[in-house]
């Protein structure tokens, strides 16, 4: 493929401008992954009975928002970028921009959980098996996202779908935002919507989210230019790496303690499910 033919990203991150107001594309990516996650955890609550009532289901979710969106940017100031936002706190708050950390977004996510939890006096782990089933639209849409900002890009490649990024140099490079969407999207999705009415413990499907997951994300990873602030750890890894490595430890330390002696579910409700 000659230099001409090589696709050039030339997408305005704004979607539409009305005087000093703007409506993002990353904005909009967001909102359209709650609105999936929303119908997502409905269905669930309703195929399962519980752990909390149907009409529960837009508190629970704007828990999770909560946690996400400031755990996500904490986590990206903190982890990815301390120094800059140091120098200019005030630009953490703008969160039209991106700088999203997804384990931070993560850790924010489990302290909602919890929070959520000790009101609605529900096993934690029953809340983060939905969660965990309605989180991949949210993880599709919130990398389409990043591909529509220009940011988060691959490495350079000689592949033909390569993609030039204006703010990464004249190479062609992976566009693993996609790479990632898919894999995190309707990939991992497709697993565990299958797994979710076959599975008999409670937290089965929270370990396979975060092992999948730091699975899918460890190898991408390989592929997308780490952050240049932060570099390589180890000659190899990225901190995302690491960070992913982190996930599948916890999500296997949830597997076997779940199998261990964890609750079972009532055989009723997997016949339930299974004619759903």
């Amino acid at each position: 493929m000659s230099p001409s033919d090589t696709p050039y990203h030339f997408i305005d991150p704004v979607l539409w401008r009305i005087g000093p107001l703007e409506l993002r594309w990353y904005g909009l990516m967001y909102l359209i992954g709650f609105i999936g996650a929303y119908f997502i955890i409905r269905s669930e609550l309703k195929r399962k009975q519980g752990p909390i009532p149907v009409e529960a289901a837009d508190d629970f979710l704007f828990y999770l928002i909560l946690g996400l969106l400031i755990g996500a940017r904490v986590g990206y100031v903190l982890i990815y970028n301390f120094r800059a936002y140091l120098e200019a706190p005030w630009e953490a708050l703008a969160l039209w921009r991106g700088g999203m950390s997804f384990h931070g977004g993560l850790v924010g996510i489990i302290v909602a959980g919890f929070l959520f939890m000790r009101r609605w006096k529900a096993p934690f782990l029953a809340l983060t098996d939905i969660a965990a089933v309605a989180a991949p639209i949210g993880l599709m849409f919130g990398r389409i996202g990043n591909f529509i900002n220009g940011e988060l890009y691959g490495r350079v490649t000689d592949l033909p779908w390569g993609v030039v990024f204006p703010v990464a140099g004249p190479d062609p490079r992976h566009p693993s935002q996609l790479y990632e969407a898919f894999l995190e999207g309707p990939v991992l999705f497709g697993i565990l919507w299958r797994l979710r009415t076959r599975v008999r413990h409670t937290g089965y499907l929270s370990a396979a989210f975060l092992v999948l997951y730091g699975a899918f994300r460890f190898c991408l990873e390989f592929l997308r230019e780490p952050d240049a602030q932060l570099g390589y750890f180890f000659t190899w890894f990225t901190m995302g790496q690491l960070l992913c490595l982190g996930m599948i430890a916890l999500g296997a330390a949830i597997f076997l303690r779940t199998s261990l002696g964890a609750e079972t579910r009532p055989s009723q409700e997997d016949r339930q499910g299974s004619d759903s």
